[in-house]
């Protein structure tokens, strides 16, 4: 607790109801955060008061704070570009920090007989340049299409002096790569085909497809129908590059997509950038401590774009901001046009915000040595649910039975998100006879937390306690298996999964309301996966008792075969079908077997009399 909280408070109920930026200061008269505040005295003064609210970053910033100061504004506008400007000078400890250290990225076209394309981070005179571009990962990407397209060499001869020395490498083989090196090209020929590749780099690939069949038509009609041939493969390249980048395309032609995904006190921020539709840019900043979502998520956009000088129309965010009317002046200013967050609640803009939030749950996830998708769709689940941890480790529960007879259940377990097969489990219901699905499921927890008492030193299988449990069916399920965990002292979250007329999974259920799934895709496809998967092992344990008793009914009803012949059939040849299938000699060299016997048993097959 930091001995001068009264002091702070007592100064920071002195502070105006006005807007400004407070700057807070360590015992070294540094500075270690910086902030905006629509009314100074209310923002201040919460810093100083209950610690219990406050995320852990926040409360070791408090801890810290030995006196702050604060400067007046006309507006909360005013603040926000006051702050943007005061971080970006003093680089505070405890305010989101992004780097400026992306620099720019150029295409290099060398100054050679034979020119090469590649990436560059500096221009300077053994090339033209084009550019700057502030995205490297856009101009790696068209560099490397330019080079595939226009089957420009990539390896390391020098040319013309390494001409006809030694073979033409793998590329040239699987035709990616024109063969320089074979010395069959000449300078003025590989020079059309550079400059070609640089006016597709900066043209795009629509306006020099034009070009390029203008091009073509030109050579066939000049009977140079190699030339023509060349060519043609090359537009059929640019055609092929131009579907690949059509794997994200958005209507909303020019725009960024950010979404953040956090976990415990960590966050991923992901950024996709569109241009003509396509996403041709993506980043990603991971942020520790990252405090409460929605501040610091307003603390990125404001750096963000701070440090691009590129700011799209139209920007695409996760979530709804308290102070999204400031942000938008802020942006609309630095850019000198109209700029607008937008928050969507359908259509393709969700979809990529979803898509944006996925690969940020991804990258956090690989960070931490998890399972990215599996990780977003838990911790959706855990927000549903109200759980206090991640679920992690699941076990479902369905019941299987026809007319009461063969009464079994199966329990299946999901573990990081994927079905944990190893642990499965098969009951058979003991404690009584007859259908009573309330009473069956009640008779399995029972069993199954029983063990847990007998094994949970080793805390694997049944000495493990799962993070949640759900149970295939309704209230009345919840109900009959509730006393159960109350009785053993279970402290598990229990929930039910609802099926609708048609048995598809509907909602969930804690025995009091219903949550519906369908709004909530990814969570609704996880839960439906654990019902579908529950309800298989089940039914398929219970079709295997239903089967293993017909079999061994069926042939003790032959005459001259007992329960042992029986089991020892089985035994033998390992199922009915293979018994059916057997030979009379095969039956009679059985254990236990005569040859009475075995005509029986092929004739009962078979449709034969002894």
């Amino acid at each position: 607790m930091n001995p001068k909280m009264k002091e702070l408070r007592e100064k920071a109920m002195k502070l105006p109801l006005s807007p400004g930026v407070y700057i807070m200061h360590n015992s070294d008269k540094e500075i270690i955060y910086i902030g905006k505040a629509k009314a100074l005295k209310n923002r201040v003064s919460q810093y100083f008061g209950s610690q219990n609210n406050h995320p852990e970053k926040v409360r070791r910033m408090v801890n810290n704070v030995d006196y702050f100061e604060y400067i007046l504004t006309d507006s909360e506008f005013e603040a926000l570009v006051l702050e943007a400007s005061l971080i970006k000078l003093h680089k505070p400890r405890y305010n989101i920090l992004l780097k400026d250290d992306k620099g720019y990225s150029y295409i290099k076209i060398s100054k050679e007989q034979y020119p090469r394309i590649t990436e560059e981070k500096k221009p300077d005179d053994t090339g033209e340049f084009i550019g700057p571009y502030t995205s490297s990962y856009y101009v790696k990407n068209a560099v490397d299409q330019a080079v595939k397209i226009f089957k420009l060499p990539t390896c390391a001869k020098k040319f013309p002096e390494d001409f006809g020395k030694g073979r033409p490498c793998l590329n040239y083989h699987i035709k990616q790569c024109c063969g320089l090196c074979r010395g069959k090209i000449s300078a003025e020929e590989y020079g059309e085909i550079v400059e070609e590749a640089a006016a597709f780099l900066r043209k795009g690939s629509s306006l020099n497809i034009k070009e390029l069949e203008e091009e073509m038509n030109r050579a066939a009609e000049e009977l140079e129908f190699e030339r023509a041939a060349r060519i043609r493969d090359r537009i059929a390249a640019v055609k092929r590059m131009s579907e690949r980048q059509k794997v994200v395309a958005a209507k909303v032609k020019e725009q960024d997509v950010i979404a953040l995904f956090c976990d415990d006190n960590d966050g991923c921020f992901q950024v996709f950038r569109f241009e003509g539709g396509r996403l041709y840019d993506r980043e990603t900043f991971l942020i520790k401590d990252i405090g409460e979502e929605d501040q610091a998520f307003s603390e990125f956009i404001v750096q963000y774009y701070t440090l691009n000088s590129k700011i799209p129309p139209n920007i695409t965010i996760d979530r709804e901001l308290d102070d999204k009317e400031t942000l938008d002046k802020f942006l609309s200013e630095k850019a000198a046009r109209k700029i607008e967050l937008f928050t969507p609640q359908r259509g393709e803009r969700l979809a990529l915000v979803n898509m944006c939030r996925n690969n940020a749950a991804e990258i956090l996830a690989q960070s931490k040595n998890s399972q990215g998708r599996q990780y977003s769709v838990l911790k959706e689940l855990q927000t549903l649910l109200g759980l206090e941890k991640l679920p992690l480790y699941i076990e479902s529960y369905d019941i299987s039975n026809l007319q009461g007879s063969e009464n079994v259940a199966g329990m299946v377990v999901f573990e990081n998100g994927k079905p944990l097969k190893s642990a499965y489990r098969k009951f058979k219901i003991k404690s009584f006879e007859g259908q009573d699905d309330f009473a069956s499921m009640n008779e399995v927890l029972q069993r199954r937390f029983e063990e847990y008492y007998k094994l949970k030193d080793t805390g694997e299988g049944f000495g493990r306690l799962p993070d949640l449990i759900l149970l295939d069916g309704g209230k009345g399920q919840i109900s009959a298996v509730r006393p159960v965990l109350r009785d053993l002292n279970i402290d598990v979250p229990l929930f039910g999964m609802v099926k609708d007329d048609k048995h598809r999974t509907r909602a969930i259920t804690d025995g009091q309301g219903e949550i519906e799934l369908k709004s909530i895709r990814s969570t609704f496809k996880f839960v439906t996966e654990i019902q579908d998967e529950v309800h298989r092992f089940a039914i398929g344990y219970h079709r295997q008792r239903r089967s293993s008793g017909t079999f061994k009914s069926s042939l003790t009803e032959i005459e001259g075969i007992g329960k042992t012949r029986a089991k020892n059939l089985l035994k033998h040849f390992g199922s009915i079908k293979n018994i059916r299938e057997a030979e009379i000699e095969e039956l009679i060299n059985a254990p236990g077997m005569t040859r009475n016997a075995a005509e029986a048993v092929y004739g009962f097959f078979h449709g034969e009399s002894n």
